[in-house]
């Protein structure tokens, strides 16, 4: 049981991880170049949340109908499930869209050697993407807090 807990909790940290630094890195103020170099490090870095979360999602569940958790419907057990379908939806259904925006312009070969500050339109993409990190940073922290503070 120890080797699962282990899992569980190292996949979170790795899952979860990236979403905490991503606003760092997705910031309104960068150049062309450093866009790309940041849009390279978010797919890069997006496997980690894929693989990660689904590993800490199914080691979750294994736990829980393996131990002596009580209830499903306790706050700390529905409210962390609950706290990562949000971050995953607004990951997926917010941010992803937005970054498509911004990976497309990147990738265009007519914007290969441009310099300065990208277009209003993709700046504003960022200050999207940069709000709604903000926001799936602090359901982590949420969701952290309600696995540590478990009874």
């Amino acid at each position: 049981m120890d080797w699962l807990i282990l899992s569980h909790v190292l996949s979170a940290i790795i899952g979860v991880g990236p979403t905490f630094f991503a606003h760092v890195l997705t910031r309104p103020d960068q150049t062309v170049e450093q866009l790309k170099v940041t849009t390279e490090l978010n797919r890069r870095l997006e496997y980690f949340p894929k693989i990660g979360g689904s590993i800490a999602v199914l080691t979750g569940f294994i736990l829980f109908f393996t131990g002596d958790y009580g209830h499903f419907t306790q706050l700390w057990i529905l409210g962390s499930v609950i706290l990562y379908i949000l971050i995953q939806l607004i990951v997926i259904a917010l941010i992803t869209p937005a970054s498509k925006k911004i990976n497309k312009w990147v990738s265009l070969p007519e914007h290969e050697h441009l310099t300065g500050a990208p277009p209003e339109e993709i700046q504003r993409y960022i200050v999207i993407i940069q709000r709604y990190f903000y926001l799936a940073s602090s359901l982590g922290v949420l969701l952290f807090i309600l696995m540590i503070l478990k009874p």
